[in-house]
């Protein structure tokens, strides 16, 4: 099995220290590629902010891979905005500073969550709401060969977020989306796994719209071999299926985030 390159999501590794820190903790434990969550409080930021994100990558000599859009208050429950009709002034706003990152910064990913239903607007004026929104990142992102990834999230977790397996982002891939080619499925195993999805099979299925895969264990979603997910059989059936991409250490250690990392060896490299 080819040995794909690995990315540290510092937003859940390297906790134990302050998020600028993150960058050279993850440099040192092997990692050339990080990624994260929305960086800032909310959808703007200052400059001053700005620089000191990059400062810290440029320091730690890491690529950053992968960046979230402004998803809302994560902590208090959110998860993402894209489905409002009332907060759409509040992603353009983080597209705009998005950019301005990865012009920065070289990063071309970019995750979107859809965001959770509200009873205040019909699941149709939603949908059409977040198609909407996901057309508009999708062409600026193309003009910098970005491109903009769609992800299911575990049921009883995240609220009432639509999207819980492959199938549904497919089906929007290939639905409304299909004029906009530069959205991808996101591939996160904690996820569909906690949800039931048959992830060996998913992975030989759903690989030709895969962007990227995000790796965590379940119950719990700590490091792999954590759980009980069969995490490297379905890393080996994405090589067979032909991903070649990045694969995220988006987990939340059992311990200590540099003593979780004896997984690595087995599902790809570091460095």
């Amino acid at each position: 099995m080819p040995s794909l390159p690995l990315s540290a999501n510092i937003s859940i590794l390297f906790t134990e220290l302050p998020y600028l820190d993150r960058p050279a903790a993850a440099r040192a434990a092997g990692f050339e590629h990080v990624e994260t969550w929305w960086p800032f409080a909310g959808p703007a930021a200052s400059t001053e902010q700005v620089d000191a994100l990059v400062a810290a990558l440029e320091r730690a000599d890491v690529s950053l891979s992968g960046l979230n859009f402004f998803a809302g208050d994560m902590p208090a429950g959110e998860r993402g905005v894209a489905c409002r009709p009332d907060r759409q002034h509040e992603l353009a706003a983080s597209t705009e500073l998005l950019v301005r990152i990865a012009s920065r910064t070289g990063c071309r990913a970019f995750n979107l969550l859809y965001g959770q239903l509200d009873d205040r607007w019909s699941v149709a004026e939603q949908r059409d709401t977040a198609i909407r929104a996901v057309r508009t990142a999708a062409t600026v992102l193309a003009e910098i060969d970005g491109i903009v990834l769609l992800e299911p999230l575990a049921r009883g977790l995240n609220g009432a977020y639509p999207l819980v397996d492959g199938d549904d982002v497919v089906e929007l891939l290939e639905g409304p989306l299909r004029s906009a080619p530069n959205v991808r499925l996101l591939f996160d195993v904690f996820h569909l796994g906690s949800n039931g999805v048959d992830l060996v099979s998913a992975a030989e299925r759903l690989a030709p719209w895969i962007g990227h895969v995000q790796l965590a264990d379940s119950p719990g979603r700590g490091e792999p071999g954590s759980g009980g997910l069969p995490i490297e059989e379905t890393v080996k059936a994405l090589v067979a299926a032909g991903y070649r991409g990045l694969i995220a250490a988006e987990y939340q250690p059992t311990g200590p985030t540099e003593q979780s990392l004896g997984w690595t060896d087995r599902f790809g490299r570091r460095s």
